[in-house]
């Protein structure tokens, strides 16, 4: 239905079976360029990424596909809550999307392709995703020849969800299991804060606190390959208390990963920046060396 232009690729809107999807595909500028990680030896201050030239498709390519239509999470980061409540996309409105972002790039054999359900909604309400991750490796055969395929889940842990320990479960099965990924699917919590105040107020009042999510955690099994994810779309204020994350999370099945928080048009009208983190490292320096310590 419409195609933007961005300096990494494209964003979709599609027509899906209950109305309209947001995709994207998306090239990436590298890890070389926009990470810094000190078990991937990358240990260099990282102030700002120009958009200069991506990697070309063939090395890594990204499409990022919608679970739901609109979200019912309503957290005050977030401009999606504004397109409706979350209503379930379907089996074939999750494949629609990545044909769709397939379909309009003439690329068609990559080193490694990520799948993120984390666009529009909270996905671990949605069992299609778990049915169309365990399947997405062969449907995709037909359309392009990936040597690597890792599909990632991005949830923001609602209460309200009576099935999330089994998605997860579920989710961690496919990650792990060799005959699926063998490890190459990733698993992430946005956390933002390790202040319960903060999130209530970030995520109004609907996602977990952190000790019910530290209970989750728990039970989930050890990661095979890469680990769970402890996300923190740092912000002005918000507090990333690192002795609270070693208290309540393994570092044998957890890392942390800090970002800058997007200057969404909800994040404008709420007063939530980061500044300076787009284009300097200082704002995340005080919460990496307490975290490394």
């Amino acid at each position: 239905m419409k195609i933007i232009k961005v300096p990494t690729g494209k964003i979709f809107v599609i027509d899906g079976e209950h109305g309209k999807l947001e995709c994207l595909s998306l090239a990436d500028y590298g890890k070389e360029k926009n990470v810094k990680a000190d078990f991937l030896g990358l240990t260099r201050e990282l102030n700002g990424v120009p958009n200069g030239k991506p990697l070309p498709l063939s090395k890594k390519w990204v499409i990022t596909i919608s679970s739901q239509y609109g979200c019912s999470m309503n957290c005050r980061f977030c401009c999606v809550p504004q397109v409706g409540p979350g209503r379930n996309a379907t089996y074939a409105d999750l494949n629609r999307q990545i044909i769709a972002a397939i379909g309009t790039e003439s690329c068609y054999k990559t080193e490694r392709l990520n799948i993120h359900y984390a666009r529009m909604g909270e996905p671990t309400f949605n069992r299609n995703v778990i049915l169309h991750a365990y399947d997405l490796r062969h449907r995709l055969r037909w359309f392009v020849e990936a040597g690597t395929v890792h599909p990632v889940v991005s949830t923001m842990l609602p209460r309200g969800n009576r099935e999330l320990g089994d998605f997860l479960s579920d989710w961690c099965h496919i990650k792990n299991n060799p005959d699926l990924y063998d490890g190459e699917a990733g698993l992430q919590f946005s956390i933002n804060s390790t202040c319960d105040e903060q999130r209530d107020a970030m995520f109004f009042g609907n996602s977990l606190p952190l000790a019910a999510i530290s209970a989750i955690g728990e039970a989930l099994p050890m990661p095979k390959g890469r680990k769970y994810a402890l996300n923190f779309a740092l912000a002005d204020g918000y507090e990333i208390n690192a002795a609270k994350l070693k208290r309540w999370f393994d570092p044998e099945k957890f890392m942390v990963k800090i970002t800058p928080m997007h200057n969404t048009g909800a994040c404008i009208r709420n007063g939530i920046r980061t500044t300076g983190g787009y284009e300097y490292f200082t704002p995340y320096q005080a919460a990496e060396e307490a975290l490394r310590e």
